[in-house]
């Protein structure tokens, strides 16, 4: 039986442990690939989900032209607190950001960093 996709979304890394921590405790546990994913999402020590959606939304808040929700998410799987470190995870998109907005960007996420 063929499955269906019903919708598709971008999330960063704190939403899909948060997600994956729910779905384990309505099913008592996880299959081996989403337990391995569990384990990589607890080892890398990031953002909480709460904290993350606070950081989206100031992302959001910048009004950054031409980015978009996928690009804040890998903002915040990344977390770069230089203007440089944010020019550099923007590389891989075809999308291109003025050195002052990268400015920006990173004093945001640096006040969510630990």
């Amino acid at each position: 039986m063929a499955q269906k996709v019903i919708s598709q979304a971008a999330l960063n890394a704190p939403q899909v442990h948060a997600e994956l921590n729910r779905i384990k405790v309505r099913d008592g546990e996880l299959g081996f690939r989403a337990q391995k994913a569990l384990d990589y999402f607890e080892s890398l020590g990031t953002l909480d989900a709460k904290t993350a959606k606070d950081l989206f939304e100031a992302l959001g808040k910048l009004e950054v032209p031409r980015l978009r929700d996928i690009h804040f998410h890998k903002i915040i799987d990344l977390m770069p607190v230089s203007a440089k470190d944010v020019k550099t995870v923007l590389q891989g998109y075809q999308v291109t950001v003025s050195a002052e907005s990268c400015k920006k960007i990173a004093d945001a996420v640096a006040q969510y960093a630990k």
